[in-house]
């Protein structure tokens, strides 16, 4: 499979090295474009792949173009590839391009839009993703092999679930960094070392999303079970409650999600 990236910043660069790393795809059979000749540079140095300023000359010869640039630039990147070759599938992580604006401005009917999170960097990212009617089984399985490679992906039929997915999953490690943070400086707070009160908490998170996984249990059971009647949990979840921990979560995923339909 030959595979172009429009764009080579972070996100680009993580899924080319998790390609690689997978095995999805060799050096020779990636192709990059970027304006920063840095960019370039480093790509082809650490990764062995072909690094050029040149859009078209990137996505010759490709099976699946992937888009991955800034929104603001989405309009003159397609300017510039113009129409793909009939059998060339696109494959967009752009924020907030929807189908039929990536369908109108490029001429072609072979897309598929996914939302990637950030831990896609290390292989363990979640990708909601969907394709356009015209997009055969056979093409959906070959960008299912490229996006499996960041880690667990789920088809959606719908494409407003993907907005949906921005909010949650998209700006999900953010919410869960703060988390980590506050909780770290709450250790801090009650008179822990800050390293200690970090290594705490990143693997009580770690334990905890494991454990989930494994009991196959609904979190409210899991919290039950160790909240004594009177205990100090108890005491913990009552502040949170009164702090309206839940309401102001759903709150931000609903601010997060109506930004990602407007942009």
């Amino acid at each position: 499979m030959k595979i172009a990236f429009v764009g080579g910043g972070t996100m680009g660069e993580a899924m080319v090295s998790c390609l690689l790393a997978k095995g999805v795809a060799e050096p020779p059979d990636i192709a990059v474009s970027d304006v920063d000749k840095t960019r370039r540079e480093l790509l082809s140095g650490q990764y062995g792949v072909t690094a050029v300023a040149d859009s078209r000359e990137a996505i010759g010869g490709a099976d699946v173009i992937v888009l991955a640039v800034k929104p603001q630039d989405l309009s003159r990147v397609m300017e510039e590839i113009g129409s793909p070759s009939p059998r060339q599938i696109v494959l967009s992580i752009v924020v907030g391009a929807s189908l039929s604006t990536l369908h109108r401005g490029l001429g072609h009917p072979l897309i598929i839009r996914a939302m990637p999170n950030m831990p896609a960097r290390i292989g363990e990212g979640m990708t909601a993703w969907t394709a356009s009617p015209e997009v055969s089984e056979d093409q959906r399985k070959m960008v299912g092999d490229v996006l499996g490679a960041l880690g667990e992906k789920v088809y959606v039929a719908d494409e407003k679930y993907i907005d949906m997915a921005t909010a949650l999953s998209g700006s999900g490690p953010a919410y869960v960094f703060l988390f980590i943070e506050a909780l770290t400086d709450a250790g801090v707070h009650i008179g822990l070392p800050r390293d200690v009160a970090e290594r705490l908490v990143i693997q009580t998170i770690l334990g905890s999303v494991h454990t989930m996984e494994k009991a196959g249990k609904h979190p409210a059971e899991l919290r039950n079970m160790i909240t004594s009647p009177g205990g100090t949990t108890a005491e913990a979840l009552l502040e949170l409650e009164k702090g309206g921990f839940r309401s102001l979560l759903v709150t931000a995923v609903a601010a997060a999600y109506e930004k990602a339909k407007n942009l």
